[in-house]
Formats: C-alpha cells, sequence, structure tokens
C-alpha cells in the first residue's frame, strides 16, 4: 500500500512538473562560431536526457568489452562450484541412505569441483568407511588435520577409526588432543573422563572435568554429580593408606550429592571410626532416607567399632524406622537381630518376606534355622529354595553385574554408570558385543569394601547360591530330605557347569557377576 502511494505521489509531481514547463514556453540560443542554434526549452531537456542515456549505453558497453575475461572466469568459476555443492550433497544423501556407488561417484566429483572444502574430505572419508577401506579413511581424516578449520573434524574421524578397530591406546591420544584444544568439544571430554577412569586415574580424570565443565560442554548438574562419583573412587582407593584424607574427599562427595551410596557409606565409617558418631550418623541417615541399602545399614550398625550385637541391633531398629516399609528395613534389623540371638525377632520380620521371597531373604532363613535350633535339614531346604528364588538387587551396569560399587562401568569406561536395580537373568545363547562401539579393555578388580561376615553354617549355603546366580538356567533339583534332623548326612552340592558362550571382550564376569 505504501509503495502504491509512493508511485502515485512521484507520477503526480512529474505531471505537475511537465505542465509548469509547458505553460512556461522559452527559448534556448546557442551561438559557436559561425553557428547560431535556438530551440525551446522543452525539446533541449528532451536532447539533454538522450545524449546522458547514449552516454551511459556507451560506457557500458566498453566496461563490459574491457571485463569480458573476468566475467567468463566467474561464470566458470561458479558453475564448478554449483557442481561442486550438487556433488557434496548428493554424495552425504547417498552415505546416509547407503549408497555406495553414488557416494563414491559423488566423492570423486567434488574433489574435481570443490576440492578446496572442507565438506569434501568429509564425504570422502565417509564413503570410505561405507566401503570398509580403513586406510583411504584414516587419509582422509588426517589430512583434515592441517587446517584450523577442520582440525577437530579430522580429531574426531581418527578416534572413531582407532575405536573401531580397538585400538585404545591410538584413540586416547586423539581424544586428549581434541580435549586440549582451545574449543574442548563434548565427545573429546567425555571419552578422555572415560579412559582416565578406566585407568583408575581419579585425579586426571577431575581436572579434565573442571576444564569440560569451565568450558561449558558439560553441564552443570551433571557435572557436580560426576565430581561426587570421582571424589568417592579416590578416596576408596585412599582409605587404607591416607584414611583422614579419603575422609575429607568422601564428605565432600556427600555434599554434592548425598544420594551417593558409596560415598555416604564410606564418609560414615571413616567418621565413626574418628569418634563423629552423630555426624556420620546424620549422613548414613539422609542416605538411607533416599536410597535403603545394605551397606548403608552395615555401616550404620558398625559405626562404633568394637560395639556389641545388642548395641548393633538398637541401631539398625533406629535407622529402619525412617523407611519401615522397606524390605531392606527388614533385612538389616533380621541380620542385627541373628548375630544378637533374637531368633524370634528375627523369625518375625523375615515372615512378611517369605511370600515370594528373595535369595537374601532364604539365605537368612537358613541361618536362623541353623544358629536357633541346630536344624541343618530346614536349612538346607532353604538353601536350595534361595536357588529358585528371584535374585537381589546389586549394582548393574552394561549387562555387568557386581556386588560391590565401582565407579565406572568395566566394559565401556563411563562414569557412573552402576544403578542398584535387580540384574536381568542371563541369557541362555552366546553374548556378542558391539566392537565399534567398546574399547575391549580388561576390566579392573573391584575395589575392597567391607564384606558382612556369615555365619559358619551358612557359608556352603552362600556358596551354592552364587553358583545359581550365575547360572540360573540351570537350577539344581529341589530334594526331599528324610526325617532325620539330627543326622542329616554328608551335603552334596552339585556343582553347575561353566557358562559357554563367545565374548568379544575375551574375559568373561566373575561370581560376583
Amino acid at each position: 500500500m505504501i509503495r502504491v502511494i509512493a508511485f502515485l505521489v512521484a507520477a503526480a509531481l512529474i505531471a505537475l512538473g511537465a505542465a509548469w514547463f509547458a505553460d512556461r514556453p522559452g527559448e534556448i540560443v546557442m551561438t559557436w562560431q559561425h553557428w547560431r542554434v535556438s530551440t525551446s526549452v522543452t525539446v533541449a531537456a528532451v536532447l539533454f536526457l538522450a545524449a546522458v542515456l547514449i552516454a551511459m549505453a556507451v560506457w557500458t558497453a566498453i566496461r563490459f568489452v574491457l571485463r569480458s575475461p573476468d566475467l567468463v572466469s566467474l561464470f566458470f568459476r561458479e558453475r564448478r562450484r554449483t557442481k561442486g555443492w550438487r556433488a557434496i550433497t548428493q554424495g552425504l544423501i547417498a552415505v546416509g541412505t547407503g549408497n555406495l556407488a553414488l557416494a563414491s561417484r559423488s566423492a570423486n566429483e567434488a574433489k574435481k569441483f570443490a576440492h578446496e572444502h572442507p565438506l569434501t574430505h568429509l564425504l570422502a572419508a565417509q564413503a570410505a568407511q561405507l566401503s570398509g577401506d580403513t586406510d583411504k579413511a584414516e587419509a582422509e581424516f588426517r589430512s583434515m588435520l592441517g587446517r584450523e578449520d577442520t582440525k577437530l573434524l579430522g580429531l574426531r574421524g581418527l578416534y572413531i577409526e582407532a575405536v573401531r578397530r580397538n585400538d585404545a591406546v591410538s584413540a586416547r591420544a586423539f581424544a586428549q588432543e581434541a580435549a586440549y584444544s582451545d574449543t574442548m568439544p563434548v565427545w573429546a571430554a567425555e571419552a578422555l573422563i572415560e579412559f582416565q577412569a578406566r585407568a583408575r586415574d581419579w585425579r586426571g580424570a577431575l581436572t579434565t572435568l573442571e576444564a569440560a565443565t569451565s568450558a561449558r560442554v558439560i553441564d552443570k548438574a551433571i557435572a557436580k554429580r560426576r565430581r561426587a562419583v570421582l571424589l568417592t573412587a579416590q578416596a576408596l582407593a585412599i582409605e587404607e593408606n591416607d584414611p583422614s584424607q579419603a575422609r575429607e574427599l568422601a564428605q565432600e562427595a556427600v555434599k554434592l550429592s548425598p544420594d551417593l551410596v558409596p560415598a555416604a557409606a564410606l564418609a560414615g565409617r571413616l567418621l565413626g571410626v574418628q569418634g563423629s558418631l552423630r555426624k556420620a550418623g546424620n549422613i548414613i541417615e539422609k542416605a538411607w532416607t533416599i536410597t535403603p541399602h545394605p551397606d548403608l545399614a552395615l555401616a550404620y550398625a558398625h559405626l562404633q567399632p568394637g560395639s556389641s550385637a545388642e548395641d548393633r541391633l538398637k541401631r539398625a531398629k533406629r535407622l529402619a524406622k525412617k523407611r519401615p516399609d522397606n524390605p531392606e528395613s527388614k533385612l538389616s534389623v533380621a541380620r542385627a537381630a541373628i548375630e544378637a540371638n533374637r531368633f524370634a525377632e528375627a523369625r518375625a520380620l523375615l515372615e512378611p518376606l517369605l511370600g515370594d521371597p528373595t535369595q537374601r531373604a532364604c539365605m537368612l532363613m537358613a541361618e536362623l534355622e541353623a544358629k536357633e535350633h541346630g536344624d541343618h535339614g530346614k536349612a538346607r531346604e532353604w538353601t536350595i529354595r534361595a536357588l529358585r528364588a528371584k535374585r537381589d538387587p546389586a549394582w548393574v551396569a552394561d549387562g555387568y553385574v557386581s556386588q560391590s560399587w565401582l565407579p565406572a562401568s568395566p566394559r565401556t569406561g563411563a562414569l557412573d554408570a552402576f544403578i542398584w536395580a535387580v540384574p536381568d537373568a542371563a541369557p541362555g545363547g552366546p553374548v556378542i558385543e558391539q566392537a565399534e562401539t567398546v574399547l575391549t579393555v580388561p576390566p579392573p578388580p573391584p575395589q575392597s569394601v567391607p564384606v558382612r561376615e556369615e555365619s559358619p553354617a551358612a557359608k556352603p549355603a552362600i556358596r551354592d547360591a552364587a553358583k545359581s546366580a550365575q547360572h540360573p538356567e540351570k537350577p539344581a533339583p529341589i530334594v526331599a530330605e528324610p526325617p532325620r534332623p539330627d543326622d542329616p548326612g554328608p551335603e552334596i552340592a552339585e556343582e553347575a557347569p561353566p557358562a559357554r558362550g563367545f565374548s568379544l571382550f575375551g574375559w568373561r564376569p566373575g561370581p560376583s557377576a
């Protein structure tokens, strides 16, 4: 609308100007030597405008002739650029769809028409990866290292190729070089932290995490949790050699993540040894309220070293009041009651859990029968029942099951990967892992954590239950016991055959898995 109004105003002004000249006729006379030219003002204005247009046309023609070589060169350059972009676009789409022939042809055309463009090297490398030519792909990625705008892209590609060929040393070197660049990428920070965690370099992992947090490539909440995990791992590593430093690290980890069970258990245990019972109790109680865990119950019961079984039972009851309906509360109090020879109380706590009991509940009942009545026949019945009982929660990460917490996954190196959950049943067929996404290195041994001592009568039963937990597909048969509680006879435990299967990692988890 505004343009229409502006056009009408301009047309009206031009019309008024023309009318003004028409109403005021005049004469223009030009004398030059023996020539005398006279004309009207209107004709002179028309001739002037015509002369200006002719001059502009002549100048344009001359300018075009002078610039014609540059215009021809620009035309062919733009034509090559258009073909190059078309080849890059078609090639990337072909790589995404798995069309190897079109991807290779487009990569060659892109090198011919747009060899200087960074995406040309990326297309050639991806086409080589699609065809399985790893040497050519690595050569293309290495050619990217000479340019600042493609250096990180080349390092990323070389890192992926190193992971695919299971070269952990080269993969770490590429990730470390990318992480030390001015613009730290997320993948480099994550990969370097995983390598450092796999090597138990907790101090180095903390340094990398701080650098990634400063570069804002890792979210603050995630970084806070990971720092707590790394501090806990560092504290567990130096617990025996430097307990005071381990205590400080564990307390800092608890402040960062109060629901981190290993940190709370370690801090409570070390503070209890120091004599700060109230502070230790508050830390464990807060963590127990969030996540009831047997390690917390064990640490809380043994806050004061050398305490009697009755004192441990009182503390177990006090902690159970924080989550009275949780099965873990009943199991922890039942354990303390058995140790204090309060058998009736332990039986009353375990009875509500025997409708669909877990392995721990069955083993506690076996120990209770053995200690209270010396009835080894019933103890063996409960032990055999534990073979078919559902599994208790454990630390699980990437299909790896551990009874003790680990800071990182032994299989992938992922930090804070373990969760407290009921493990899935072991599959009956072979286990095949994807080697292109996982670097295969032997898993580190679990860190030492306090283990609750079982009674001598229950140790064979626990050993049998552990074998069954590892091979649940072939449980031992249930054998009816003769009515001879005084002479149960020798126990014959049928050992389950070792699981057969294949693993690209070259190792199999131990009994804890």
